[in-house]
């Protein structure tokens, strides 16, 4: 029988596989990050990301497997951590593939918001190391107290409970927002340092708590953000990050496809035209490249 440190790295080379994960030191966090402690105390209950999206969409029930021995929570698997608030712990696969996208280097600030229980927070820091440092955000108090408790032992980290649109990170080489929203906020994308990265998903809603729509890139260079596509997305909703007045421009980009074509978010001031797929207040998501 394998030992629970064999199955932490055997946990991580399925994340590398299932993400094609490139980013130095993020297979190492996986196989370093103790899950479990992350899920609270057992039984678990487990759940395949596939059937939970047929679910979501209405097309069938998400069924769990009830789990004991900790050693079973090393597996591409989503697992719940409040089954009557639909909160789990994502699947590590598409965490994986969002967070090497992200790109992190040692010595990198980091800014992580909804970061839940801190598993994938602690993730971060491990990719950090102990000269970058890692500042999180959750919405809910009960979950940011988790989160706090959870991740004690990193230095470089600090847990707020608080409102995303109004929380200010401070300087960051990169922004990982871990819920959906309509629109880049406009303070997230002037916090990024030269060359910094945004990871932000743009979603429209399934349900009261569920979106679905493109996790994108954005990347800061000589004052202008350059976009590109990463994967397709399901995720929570970030009420206080959504604009109700862009929703059905989000909902057309989706269904057109010219949202998948997004090169560029623009904050000057401008008339919408052609090449705007989103256009708001402030900030635009635009076919034109960044220049």
């Amino acid at each position: 029988m394998m030992t629970i440190q064999e199955c932490r790295a055997f946990y991580a080379q399925e994340v590398r596989f299932a993400a094609s994960l490139s980013t130095p030191g993020l297979v190492e966090a996986f196989a370093k990050v103790p899950r479990e402690k992350f899920l609270g105390p057992g039984p678990w209950q487990i759940g395949s990301a596939d059937p939970r999206a047929m679910s979501v969409a209405g097309l069938g029930q998400l069924l769990y497997i009830t789990v004991e021995d900790p050693r079973d929570v090393y597996h591409n698997v989503i697992i719940s951590l409040d089954r009557a608030k639909d909160i789990n712990n994502g699947q590590p696969g598409s965490l994986g593939r969002w967070l090497d996208a992200l790109a992190l280097r040692p010595g990198a600030r980091a800014y992580h918001l909804g970061c839940g229980a801190g598993y994938y927070t602690a993730i971060m820091a491990e990719v950090v190391g102990p000269q970058g440092s890692v500042v999180g955000l959750e919405l809910q108090p009960d979950l940011a107290a988790w989160a706090k408790e959870n991740l004690l032992g990193y230095a470089n980290v600090a847990i707020e409970a608080g409102n995303g649109a109004a929380f200010d990170p401070g300087e960051c080489d990169a922004i990982f927002v871990n819920c959906g929203v309509t629109h880049p906020q406009t303070k997230g994308l002037e916090r990024l340092g030269e060359g910094g990265r945004l990871l932000v998903p743009f979603t429209t809603a399934v349900n009261a708590t569920i979106g679905q729509g493109v996790m994108m890139k954005i990347v800061r260079s000589n004052g202008k953000y350059a976009a590109e596509l990463v994967s397709p997305v399901g995720i929570y909703s970030g009420g206080s990050l959504r604009d109700a007045d862009l929703e059905p421009q989000l909902l057309k980009g989706l269904t057109t496809g010219r949202l998948l074509k997004v090169k560029s978010v623009r904050l000057d001031a401008h008339h919408a035209g052609e090449t705007c797929v989103v256009h708001g207040r402030g900030v635009c998501l635009s076919l034109a490249e960044a220049s």
